[in-house]
Parts: C-alpha cells; structure tokens; sequence
C-alpha cells in the first residue's frame, strides 16, 4: 500500500473516532444534528481553551470525558456475552 494510502486511512479513522465522541456525548440528539450549533459549540470550546481559564477547563473537562469513557467501557463489557 502507498504512503498517501495509509496515511489516508490513518485520517479516515481518526475523524470517524472523533465523529463517535460526538455521538457518544449526545451532541447530535441535543441539537437537532445542527451542524451551525454543533461548530459554534466547538468554536466556543476552542475560545475557552485559548483564554486565560483554559488549563481550568481542560482539566474540568478531561476529568468528566475520562470518567464518561470509562462508564462506556463498563457499560460495553456488560452489554457484551460472556465468552464461557
């Protein structure tokens, strides 16, 4: 395989990963999968983390997405058959 097709691939799956947070977080529900609210919402995180308050969120917010993450992955592992 190219280069340039692998790094494609590398690019593809990481948007789609990215695109999967924002549906985990129920952003597409919350907002009627408006895409202007959606960016505007991403717009105003980048600007929170710009400012002078931006290690307080990045801290605020790493702390509640690492503990959503991990009540996913429990919830996955139940949802999931046992393989005995």
């Amino acid at each position: 395989m190219r280069t340039w097709q692998v790094e494609r691939r590398k690019r593809t799956r990481r948007l789609i990963e990215l695109g999967g947070l924002v549906v985990k977080a129920g952003i597409v529900e919350l907002t009627g999968d408006d895409r202007a609210v959606i960016l505007g919402a991403f717009l105003w995180m980048a600007e929170k983390l710009r400012s002078d308050q931006g290690e307080h969120a990045r801290g605020v917010w790493m702390k509640q997405g690492k503990i959503a993450l991990e009540v996913h992955r429990l919830s996955d592992a139940k949802s999931k058959p046992d393989p005995q």
